[in-house]
């Protein structure tokens, strides 16, 4: 039996995120935020982040509903500030996406509406795979990284931790990408590109 959730944020990805979780008749006990939203859907106002400390890690698990807009870290500080401290994240999956049943998905993943992923792949952990997007068979994305809407990676491509993939982007096939990159929306990556790397383009250049 799934427990009950509290968001962290109220900003377009939490939205998504509460939606997917009132479809799946998921408990809302509320959202923290620095500020109350404005009529976020009903639910309670439960304060800042602080106030979930006042909850025990065993009674709720957390959804990180801040999105991922490029590699500034934020997604991965909060996941790892409540992890140490014994809190779970809730794994999030829209029920229109098709996964492989031998797809590995780690802890406090997000998989949109309409997405498509393929036999053999690994997930890891604290990921957004957002709307749309189709990861092929024996990929493998690391932890804390963000697949935006529409990205096509075309089988055995290896993305590495904290990226964000943008919008509409294919990768094709057997390319790795390193840790803490940034590809730009609409790219075609036809090589491998190392850490701490910022790409665009067709076919994506290195800036």
């Amino acid at each position: 039996m799934n427990k009950p959730v509290i968001i962290i944020g109220n900003g377009g990805h939490a939205s998504v995120l509460v939606e997917i979780l009132q479809g799946t008749h998921i408990e809302i006990i509320g959202y923290t935020a620095p500020e109350e939203g404005s009529e976020f859907y009903n639910l309670p106002y439960l304060g800042n982040d602080n106030v979930i400390l006042e909850y025990q890690v065993k009674e709720v698990e957390l959804v990180l509903g801040i999105g991922a807009i490029n590699v500034t870290n934020l997604r991965k500080k909060k996941y790892a500030a409540f992890k140490s401290k014994g809190y779970t994240f809730a794994t999030i999956i829209h029920p229109s996406a098709i996964i492989s049943p031998t797809v590995a998905i780690g802890e406090g993943t997000q998989i949109m509406a309409g997405v498509i992923i393929q036999t053999q792949s690994v997930l890891g952990e604290n990921l957004i795979i957002n709307t749309g997007s189709q990861i092929d068979h024996n990929s493998l994305i690391q932890h804390h990284s963000h697949i935006a809407p529409g990205v096509v990676l075309s089988g055995n491509v290896s993305v590495g931790e904290n990226c964000h993939i943008g919008a509409g982007t294919t990768i094709i096939q057997n390319i790795t990408i390193g840790n803490c990159v940034l590809i730009g929306a609409g790219s075609l990556v036809l090589k491998n590109i190392k850490d701490d790397i910022t790409a665009y383009g067709v076919p994506a250049q290195e800036v």
